[in-house]
C-alpha cells in the first residue's frame, strides 16, 4: 500500500465518520433544545411579600401592576418588544435559568419577619414551562442566589426601561 493510499484510507475510516457523527449529534441537540426562542410564548414575573404577590407582569396580556412608593396599586399596560423578550430569554440562558431548581424557598418554619420577598419567574414555551420560586431568605449555593438576583434585576430593569420608553 502506498503512503498516499494509506492517508486516504485513514481519512475515510476515521475522519469522515467522526464528522458525520458530529453533524448528526449536534444537529439533533440543536433541533431538540428544550427552551428555544422560536417556541417562546410569554414571561410571567411576580414578586412581593410571601403572603401577597401584588407586583405582577405578564407579557402575554401586557398587564403590569405594582405598588408605588405611597403604597397605591398602579396598573399599566406594558408591551415588551420581540427584542426585549429575546434579550431576557438569552439572559436567562446565560445565567443558567433552565438548570435552576423550581423551588428556592427560605425556611418556612421560622416566623416571617416581613422582610423576605418572594419572586416567581415563569418562562412559557409551546411545549414546556420553566417556573422558579425564589425567596430572598433562601440559604443555598451563593452562585445560584447571585444568578437569581441578577436575572431578577435584569427583568426589573427591562420593565423600567419599557415603562420609561412608553412615557416619552
Amino acid at each position: 500500500m502506498s503512503p498516499r493510499l494509506k492517508k486516504v484510507f485513514l481519512i475515510m475510516t476515521v475522519v469522515v465518520p467522526f464528522i458525520l457523527y458530529c453533524v448528526y449529534y449536534y444537529g439533533m441537540m440543536i433541533k431538540n433544545a428544550p427552551y428555544r426562542f422560536v417556541d417562546f410564548e410569554s414571561i410571567s414575573f411576580q414578586y412581593g411579600h410571601k403572603d401577597s404577590l401584588v407586583n405582577k407582569y405578564d407579557s402575554r396580556t401586557g398587564m403590569f401592576q405594582y405598588l408605588d412608593r405611597r403604597d397605591s396599586l398602579v396598573k399599566e399596560h406594558l408591551r415588551l418588544t420581540k427584542d426585549d423578550l429575546l434579550y431576557l430569554h438569552r439572559k436567562a440562558a446565560d445565567l443558567g435559568f433552565w438548570d435552576f431548581p423550581s423551588k428556592e424557598t427560605g425556611d418556612t418554619s421560622k416566623v416571617a419577619d416581613g422582610k423576605a420577598v418572594r419572586y416567581i419567574i415563569e418562562f412559557k414555551y409551546k411545549e414546556k414551562t420553566k417556573r422558579v420560586i425564589f425567596d430572598t431568605d433562601y440559604f443555598g449555593n451563593p452562585k445560584l442566589i447571585d444568578a437569581n438576583q441578577r436575572l431578577i434585576a435584569e427583568i426589573q430593569k427591562k420593565l423600567t426601561d419599557v415603562e420609561n420608553r412608553g412615557k416619552k
